[in-house]
């Protein structure tokens, strides 16, 4: 190893590992950090070329001054390793300065969806249903004059048309959008042999809008066509069904005579008010009552437009509207909230 006169061999390793490490302390930077040590430690580096240059020593000196030298390295590559974890620990307090996280909060988290409350009471119903042996109907939403109004025993003068509140498509091809659910039961009826036991739930629509009506409403209907069907399976199915959805064995059930075309006799159902048990409040105008729907027994006019001999085959149907029930089960005072998309009232339904 050459040194001048006045720097011993050792003293000159000394002076390079001082210096490697002033250098290395004010770097700041990974990139410029491994520029500096390839100074030192890289293929030209001052102490890749002390150990080159071990070979032109005499035998005898080369073990003292490669260990020396060894000595030296590891003393820079010690500084060197110091000096990159404090960059480390620099740039990860500074990405934790930048990205502050208060451990103590509780986390967002992933919002929980969840099915429309309508959907749920549309699901309940059809399981109830299911239950008893009835089978699930569907029919489009676009309906003819026909299986709409006149397959139903309501013809073309009859008064019953004006309190649908029609939305017509077409004057010249009276195309309509279906008022009621009442038409999926004259197409299955139309395909197919009694016995006959389903319910029909669907969308409908007819030109009203307030607190508790929409445009666009959903309306489930049942029927049962067989030899032997009276008003009594008629009441025993309604006043269960309506038992078991609001989960009260002792709800009240009445049926309060009334008029459709396509039933005769018909009736309107009423149920107990779920909100005040019958004693009266605002819900139920103080009569302890709740209407519920309409039923009847199948008119044999409407038999006779399916094929079906009203002679030897009696049937009952019955109607309810899905929005006033999910509202009573619910206790939702606003039919608009349903469709309102306001994720503050959805969301009570996860």
């Amino acid at each position: 190893m050459q040194t001048d006169d006045q720097t011993s061999p050792a003293q000159a390793l000394d002076a390079i590992v001082a210096r490697a490490h002033t250098e290395f302390s004010e770097i700041d930077n990974a990139a410029e950090l491994d520029q500096a040590k390839a100074r030192y430690l890289g293929k030209s580096g001052a102490l890749t070329n002390l150990l080159k240059s071990l070979g032109k020593l005499p035998a005898e000196q080369r073990p003292t001054e490669g260990d020396r030298i060894n000595r030296a390295k590891q003393a820079v590559e010690a500084v060197l390793q110091a000096r990159r974890e404090a960059i480390r620990n620099q740039q990860l307090q500074a990405q934790l300065s930048a990205e502050v996280l208060d451990v103590t909060l509780p986390g967002r988290g992933m919002g929980v969806g969840s099915l429309h409350p309508i959907t749920l009471t549309l699901q309940r119903i059809a399981a109830l249903f299911r239950s008893i042996g009835f089978a699930v109907a569907t029919g489009p939403e676009i309906e003819t004059d026909y299986y709409n109004f006149t397959a139903l025993n309501i013809p073309e003068d009859h008064p019953a048309r004006a309190m649908h509140d029609t939305f017509y498509i077409d004057d010249d091809d009276p195309l309509l959008l279906r008022t009621h659910t009442s038409p999926i039961q004259i197409r299955y009826m139309q395909e197919h042999k009694p016995p006959i036991k389903i319910i029909a739930p669907g969308k409908v629509y007819r030109v009203d809008s307030d607190a508790t009506h929409s445009p666009m409403f959903h309306q489930f209907e049942g029927l049962w066509i067989d030899e032997h069907v009276s008003f009594a399976d008629l009441k025993g199915v309604v006043s269960d069904f309506l038992q078991r959805f609001f989960e009260r064995e002792a709800l009240q059930v009445r049926f309060r005579p009334s008029f459709f075309p396509f039933t005769e006799p018909s009736a309107e159902t009423d149920m107990g008010c779920v909100f005040c048990n019958g004693d009266g409040c605002r819900v139920c105008g103080n009569s302890g009552w709740l209407e519920v729907g309409g039923c009847g027994m199948v008119h044999p006019n409407v038999l006779a437009h399916v094929g079906i001999d009203s002679e030897r085959y009696l049937g009952f149907a019955f109607g309810m509207g899905i929005d006033r029930l999910a509202m009573l089960r619910y206790g939702v005072n606003d039919l608009r909230l349903f469709f309102e998309n306001d994720l503050r009232f959805l969301k009570q339904f996860v």
